[in-house]
């Protein structure tokens, strides 16, 4: 598995933490690749097909999934969302979208939440959860509850769906549970939430 991320720091350390577990490492490849020039979804999805052709052109069979993670970002969207989307598809490329921001899928790990929220505020509630200051995360807080928090996103997923509310109007929400599924860990998780 190949993971496009757009964030440096709190999804590559969430994603490292998670690649670093036993049942991870035995069962699945993950290799995470960031974008810190560009930072917006079509960019990375565009270089998650570039890199999924060159791959296929060559025969290289040692990737067998490819994922973008990424933010829709409020009060101010990121451009061509629906393109990026799009794109995505067109190129068997899966995303992991977080609505409004990475912070929201973090901040489920500890508590429902289910109003809509700017990403200033998800960053803000998620810190209270683990005392953090700035954009690094120690994995180990959120891995253990890592099955509530993909009950959680599954639940607003339903939610959006009953109310015909798609990206990036399905806030707040994240498919990070989708990623999570891929590698086998959505049943996953010492605690309970």
């Amino acid at each position: 598995m190949l993971v496009f991320c757009e964030g440096d720091k709190t999804e590559p350390d969430y994603l490292n933490g998670l690649r670093r577990l036993p049942e991870v490492r035995r069962n699945a490849a993950v290799k995470i690749e960031i974008d810190t020039d560009h930072g917006v979804p079509l960019t990375l999805v565009k270089l998650a097909a570039e890199r999924k052709k060159r791959n296929d052109q060559v025969g290289s069979g040692a990737v067998d999934e490819y994922w973008c993670v990424f933010d829709v970002e409020w009060p101010r969207n990121h451009p061509d969302l629906d393109q990026a989307v799009r794109l995505a598809r067109q190129n068997d490329i899966k995303l992991a979208i977080s609505n409004p921001c990475f912070e929201i899928w973090l901040l489920l790990h500890f508590k429902d939440h289910t109003r809509w929220t700017d990403t200033a505020t998800a960053e803000s509630e998620s810190k209270k959860h683990d005392g953090r200051t700035g954009k690094r995360i120690d994995a180990s807080v959120y891995l253990p509850k890592r099955a509530a928090a993909a009950r959680r996103t599954a639940a607003l997923a339903t939610m959006h769906k009953k109310n015909n509310k798609r990206t990036p109007h399905d806030n707040p929400s994240s498919t990070m549970f989708a990623l999570l599924n891929a590698l086998g860990q959505e049943a996953r998780g010492d605690e309970r939430d």
